[in-house]
């Protein structure tokens, strides 16, 4: 089994020495590199080919959010989850809406470490229930990030079942199996989502309909 290939992006050294034992004596993962900042992890991305960069949200420099930025228009097939100490609901907002596929405090316990970053990996969105409902909390104020183009597109019945299960951390196939389709019929029913959305990010997907109030 080929294992997931993980970049971390933190200023602080003996996180990043935390991260890498925790990760490095488990089955399936391996530590490809190190970036003290976000223009470090920028450069070592094309050199390095990581399937996962777990993304430090404030560092000296170039900052986390900065870097997702440039991370998702330059190499769009690697998936970022954040890894930070801020709580604040509109840095989680923000870091989900540039493509984050996944948000994680620092005090997350070692299993939900490796289930997020096994997720992203895969493609997919894993949020905890605590940071679910902060997001979710914030349809009741839409106002504090600019709407993205076609937010008003209209969903499906079926596209609506499909998101809304996404916003359970529910996997393709799980997805397909309670709704008696095939995996190929999730994933279709997901680019028509983020086409109607202007994303392309399961997590960006479940903000715009968070704020949308379609996930009630």
């Amino acid at each position: 089994m080929t294992p997931i290939h993980i970049l971390i992006a933190d200023d602080h050294l003996i996180v990043r020495e935390g991260l890498r034992l925790i990760l490095e004596t488990a089955d399936g993962f391996e530590v490809v590199g190190e970036a003290s900042d976000g223009a470090e992890c920028l450069r070592l991305l094309t050199d390095l080919a990581p399937d996962v960069v777990l993304m430090d949200l404030q560092m000296p420099g170039m900052d986390g959010l900065t870097a997702i930025g440039h991370l998702r228009r330059e190499h769009p097939e690697i998936a970022i989850v954040i890894l930070t100490t801020f709580k604040e609901d509109e840095l989680i907002l923000r870091g989900l809406q540039a493509g984050a596929s996944g948000y994680l405090l620092k005090d997350t316990d070692r299993r939900t470490l490796l289930d997020t970053i096994t997720a992203a990996a895969r493609g997919e969105t894993l949020l905890k229930p605590e940071i679910l409902n902060r997001v979710l909390a914030l349809q009741q104020a839409p106002t504090t990030t600019p709407a993205p183009r076609k937010q008003n597109a209209l969903l499906t019945d079926r596209e609506l079942e499909v998101l809304r299960a996404v916003a359970l951390g529910e996997r393709n196939k799980e997805i397909a199996y309670k709704l008696g389709i095939s995996e190929r019929t999730v994933k279709a029913y997901l680019a028509s989502i983020y086409s109607k959305f202007g994303v392309d990010s399961r997590s960006a997907a479940v903000v715009i309909a968070t704020q949308k109030g379609l996930l009630q």
